[in-house]
């Protein structure tokens, strides 16, 4: 699938940025720009949906809106939506080194609102409309949202939550341009980010973007077709969905999200899925697809359970959805993200549709000379990283282990270096000269960060997504080490 090459993940709220958290401004183009000179093939985002509470990009209103957070307000201001001026106050610093969600929401949609009075409002979104058949109901969805003070949708009145039709219409009368309003930020998201697409594939970068394998419980998907998720006659999940206890956890993860109706999406010809799955390769040149084992069994959990131990399995048609998806779009470029207890029911699907899974070279060291993750183990239809989003940086994975379990990295990677930057680069390169054809790096790797940088701690709350980098770290002389390794490995 892949030719001999690699890239560098690193989510877009990541970016550097004056305004809090990074978008689709200069700063984005510069990275391509980065990546090129740094002999990358591919940039590796987090999904870009539009976050709910607890600012996660895998919990999102909608699977198709895009956040509104990675908007350009510098953008805006040269196109004459809002006043230069009208930006100094929410001006957080370009090298502020964490997002602060709480003043972003406070700070961000009050001047949105205003590129939207002074000439938002006069687009016609017609055509938006029409080519994006979704964002009528995520409009309505939000703006509701915003009426009801944030609370989630099964805490609305009841007109509202069951979608009477009488009492939405005369809402849509009494609130066309709140609706429109957030027609409008979808308008500017997609306009912008289509624009910095069409840059990177100038310059020879495919994109990878993600799909959260669920969606929320409190998102637009769940309370305008209620038939495609399991719920009780309250609107309330029956299962919830999680992972059993794992390596992350000894508690599994207990995620909270509905579970699929796959008789239902059955019986629909999958269209729901076949939607998602066509709008995604709309945006990205690849789909890493989240929880892959999800499309052949899903660990369902009792809603209301404190933790994710006391689970069941269910099975799940994943077969015959990307049988379905081959049917319609051909051969398309999929990621499984086939990490954790993987069966081999899971293995011959991935395997059967051909898509390459993942390595993580922190799940090497087990002291099995066989264990899959060891770079010497790999095949060529992987993409092997040093870790993921959901990993420590490796300097801070490195930096946690006792000394015996250093020396035996070091040992069975057969590394000689003892400054800690030094065993940074010689793991990366370790795992340039495996044989799987797609190496994907987190930059906070080649930065040589430790756990300060860390993106996200699964099963915790407060203080994941957060991490930007500072302008000051993407120089040229990065670029030029990342490109020696590159061509040393063979993989430009």
């Amino acid at each position: 699938m892949f030719e001999r090459s690699s890239g560098i993940l690193l989510p877009i709220f990541s970016l550097p940025s004056k305004y809090g958290i990074g978008t689709f401004g200069k700063e984005a183009y510069k990275f391509i720009d980065f990546l090129r000179s740094a002999g990358q093939r591919y940039w590796q985002l987090l999904p870009l949906g539009h976050t709910s509470f607890g600012d996660s990009p895998y919990s999102c209103f909608s699977v198709f809106a895009g956040n509104p957070y990675f908007i350009d307000l510098e953008t805006l201001a040269e196109e004459g939506f809002i006043n230069q001026t009208e930006l100094k106050y929410i001006d957080f610093g370009i090298d502020y080194a964490y997002i602060d969600y709480r003043r972003l929401f406070d700070t961000r949609y009050e001047v949105l609102r205003k590129a939207y009075v002074n000439k938002g409002k006069f687009i016609d979104l017609t055509p938006f409309r029409k080519d994006n058949p979704w964002v009528s109901d995520y409009a309505l969805f939000m703006a509701l949202k915003h009426k009801n003070n944030h609370l989630p949708w099964y805490k609305w009145d009841e007109g509202f939550k069951k979608r009477e039709e009488n009492i939405l219409q005369k809402y849509k009368n009494e609130s066309h341009e709140e609706i429109n309003f957030w027609v409008f930020l979808q308008y500017l998201f997609f306009k912008q980010y289509q624009k910095l697409k069409e840059y990177a594939g100038k310059s020879g970068i495919s994109i990878i973007g993600d799909i959260p394998v669920y969606v929320a419980g409190d998102s637009v998907d769940v309370w305008s077709d209620k038939k495609i998720f399991m719920l009780d006659e309250k609107n309330l999940p029956l299962w919830v969905a999680g992972v059993p206890p794992d390596d992350f956890s000894d508690d599994g993860q207990l995620w909270g999200n509905p579970v699929y109706n796959w008789e239902y999406l059955k019986e629909t010809g999958y269209k729901w899925w076949l939607d998602r799955i066509g709008f995604s390769f709309k945006l990205y040149d690849t789909v890493r697809i989240d929880h892959f084992r999800g499309f052949d069994e899903f660990w369902a959990v009792p809603y209301g359970a404190e933790n994710a131990v006391k689970g069941r399995w269910m099975p799940a048609y994943g077969r015959e959805l990307f049988q379905k998806v081959k049917e319609k779009s051909g051969k398309v470029n999929i990621i499984a993200e086939d990490l954790g207890i993987i069966t081999d029911s899971v293995i011959k699907l991935k395997n059967d549709l051909g898509y390459p899974g993942m390595k993580v070279l922190q799940f090497a060291f087990d002291g099995n000379p066989d264990n899959p993750y060891l770079p010497q183990n790999y095949d060529k239809n992987y993409v092997a990283y040093t870790g993921t989003h959901d990993n420590d940086t490796l300097k801070g994975w490195f930096e946690k282990l006792n000394v015996k379990g250093r020396e035996y990295v070091l040992k069975a990677l057969n590394i000689k270096a003892e400054d800690i930057n030094e065993i940074v680069y010689d793991l990366i390169r370790v795992l340039y000269e495996s044989k799987a054809h797609l190496c994907i790096i987190p930059l906070q790797d080649f930065l040589c960060l430790g756990s300060e940088a860390r993106i996200n701690t699964p099963s915790t709350l407060g203080a994941n997504w957060r991490w930007r980098a500072r302008r000051s770290m993407i120089t040229d002389e990065l670029a030029e080490k990342i490109r020696n390794m590159v061509l040393i490995a063979k993989r430009c």
